[in-house]
């Protein structure tokens, strides 16, 4: 498929449309999705599970298409070379496919019951304002952390089991590494970070696998979390070209790592193997599809 755009003939190949998406990153939207499942322990028919993975994945494209859709201006100056000011693909596509899968993906999650349809709602709104107001606001990964602390707490009650308190403190875990990493990811236009402080946040995760450490399962995963982690960040501090957009796609395939040691302290073992397969899965894909 061939459009005009401002002119010229450019293609619209589905290479454009997975690189507006961030599709490497799915992987770990995925695990959020199980992690946050399994810690609801609901007695839901398991095909709810794939109707929440389905789900979450439009909420991320989604998200990812408005966040190029509402960045366009910005990314006209500091990053020309992603597809809106390339003039590969118009704003207003964008913007409409995003929000078409936003509505799809609310819609699927109205069939798991109700509340796990308003808490579908709730997730929009999050990735509307996300989308609107990171770029004016330092509150901008704190908003970002809400949209992934809201994926396991849909999934939760898309599974019928509730929110528990496990649940709760789980899903801080992951607000704090999204904090973080999204605090990291607000420096990649830079190429250079600016003060550390914020990354402190990081540490909550790991306290909390620690705390859920009970065999060697839990212990190994729990390690693999935390060398993950200080690899990734190593890159920040070395301050060389293109090292905090290294660090950026590291610590994103990091979550997969984080709910895979979660998983594994609900005894859910092979699931939580599972889980590290999407870590590398993610590592993968990310070679073909940038994360950011």
């Amino acid at each position: 498929m061939r459009t005009a755009l401002g002119g010229r003939e450019v293609g619209l190949n589905w290479r454009l449309w997975l690189r507006l998406g961030r599709i490497s990153n799915l992987p770990t939207v995925w695990t959020n999705g199980l992690a946050g499942w399994l810690l609801s322990m609901g007695m839901a028919p398991t095909s709810g599970l794939w109707l929440v993975l389905v789900a979450l994945s439009l909420f991320y494209v989604g998200g990812m298409y408005l966040n190029d859709a509402f960045d366009a201006a910005i990314d006209a100056r500091e990053r020309a070379d992603r597809p809106i000011p390339m003039g590969e693909v118009t704003r207003s596509t964008v913007a409409a496919s995003g929000s078409v899968m936003l509505g799809c993906g609310v819609l699927l999650l109205f069939t798991l019951g109700a509340a796990a349809g308003l808490s579908g709602m709730a997730l929009i709104a999050a990735i509307v304002a996300y989308n609107w107001c990171h770029k004016r606001t330092a509150l901008g990964p704190v908003i970002m952390g809400v949209c992934r602390l809201l994926t396991y707490v849909t999934a939760a009650l898309a599974a019928g089991g509730g929110i528990t308190g496990w649940t709760l403190i789980a899903a801080l875990g992951l607000f704090c590494h999204v904090v973080g990493l999204t605090y990291a990811a607000r420096q990649e236009a830079y190429d250079r970070m600016g003060a550390a402080w914020p990354l402190a946040v990081l540490a909550v995760p790991g306290v909390i696998l620690a705390t859920r450490v009970t065999d060697w399962t839990t212990a190994i995963l729990l390690a693999l979390y935390l060398l993950w982690m200080a690899w990734s960040l190593r890159w920040l501090f070395r301050r060389q070209a293109g090292d905090v957009s290294r660090a950026v796609v590291g610590l994103i395939a990091g979550i997969a790592l984080f709910d895979a040691g979660l998983i594994g302290s609900l005894g859910a073992d092979s699931l939580a193997w599972l889980a590290v397969a999407a870590f590398g899965l993610t590592l993968g894909l990310q070679r073909l599809v940038s994360g950011t």
